[in-house]
């Protein structure tokens, strides 16, 4: 079963940021978000997460997340323009406003929460149902309440709690957003921390196992599909392949343009197309008209058979006028 990790915070020294990737390949996690943060103007061009100089394991598939923190809620957010760069958009607001803002009409993946400080407003269902109508999940972070001091523990597990009590533990995935190692926890310990905080052990692993799963493939629907609806399919096969059997399957249909011969006859490949081309019932028409010429030769030949012998009598009344000398 894959686990993910949609928040680990993007480290300028690569050998922290591998080190800490090695040691959630060694928890077992298996799908890992960089997160870049922005904090204030959104820029015109998305800047990329570099990769580049991260070593990764072979089991780790990497994906890329910008978190963006929302103040100000008159601001033109171009989140549109964001998209189509990374795997997950994820927002964290910092006023009521903000939230409602967000929940309400911004586009994103992600609803991101720092209960590391305590929430200056209070989190209303209305507010929260809107974002879970449209599909958007929210993230709870736990690493900065285990590095952190009490108070961030303290606010960590209060804010859960009105979390939990205002989604009624629906739409919530677990992220670490451990900037090392040693703020990293595996999934085991992860689903406990989730039964403390009161999320029953099921959700708990759908916290960190489905619904993360369903937040991707909800922004990858946003960003490949057309309004989420209409998506094109891959199944794996090589193009050189789905070209051959296309090809097969129009020679079998007879619908394959054949090769004429340079005599002007029809090839060998045409005729067996041809044949291909008729359908069940007219094989069966063609048979029962086979058979029926088979039948009617058969009554022709026995009835010129009959004509051609003397009835069995005649050589019996011969002899008899021969014994009488009547002939």
């Amino acid at each position: 079963m894959p686990f993910y990790d949609l928040n680990v915070p993007h480290d300028s020294d690569a050998r922290n940021l591998s080190r800490t990737i090695a040691f959630h390949a060694e928890l077992g996690f298996t799908q890992i978000a960089i997160a870049l943060s922005i904090t204030g103007k959104i820029p015109t061009t998305p800047p990329p997460v570099p990769l580049e100089s991260i070593t990764v394991p072979k089991s780790v598939s990497l994906l890329t997340r910008l978190t963006l923190h929302i103040h100000d809620p008159s601001q033109n957010h171009r989140l549109a323009q964001l998209q189509s760069a990374y795997n997950l958009i994820a927002l964290r607001p910092t006023t009521e406003k903000a939230l409602g803002l967000c929940c309400n009409s911004l586009e994103c993946d992600l609803i991101s929460l720092d209960f590391s400080v305590r929430l200056g407003y209070p989190l209303r269902f209305k507010t929260v149902a809107s974002a879970l109508q449209r599909g958007i999940r929210f993230e709870i972070c736990y690493s900065p309440g285990i590095t952190g001091g009490s108070d961030a523990r303290r606010n960590l597990i209060g804010g859960t709690a009105a979390l939990i009590r205002a989604t009624r533990g629906r739409g919530i995935i677990i992220s670490s957003e451990a900037r090392s190692a040693l703020g990293l926890r595996g999934p085991w310990d992860v689903i406990n921390l989730a039964v403390v905080w009161g999320i029953n052990q099921e959700r708990g692993k759908e916290a960190i196992c489905e619904e993360a799963r369903k937040v991707l493939q909800l922004a990858r629907l946003k960003r490949e599909s057309y309004r989420g609806v209409v998506d094109i399919v891959f199944g794996g096969e090589k193009v050189e392949d789905v070209a051959k059997n296309k090809d097969e399957t129009r020679l079998m249909n007879g619908t394959k343009r054949k090769a004429i011969d340079i005599s002007g006859g029809v090839s060998q490949t045409e005729e067996a197309g041809n044949e291909r081309t008729l359908s069940k019932g007219q094989m069966k028409r063609l048979k029962k008209q086979q058979r029926n010429a088979k039948l009617e030769g058969a009554e022709a030949a026995s009835s010129e058979k009959d004509q051609s012998q003397p009835p069995a009598a005649m050589p019996i009344l011969h002899e008899t006028l021969v014994a009488h000398g009547k002939t």
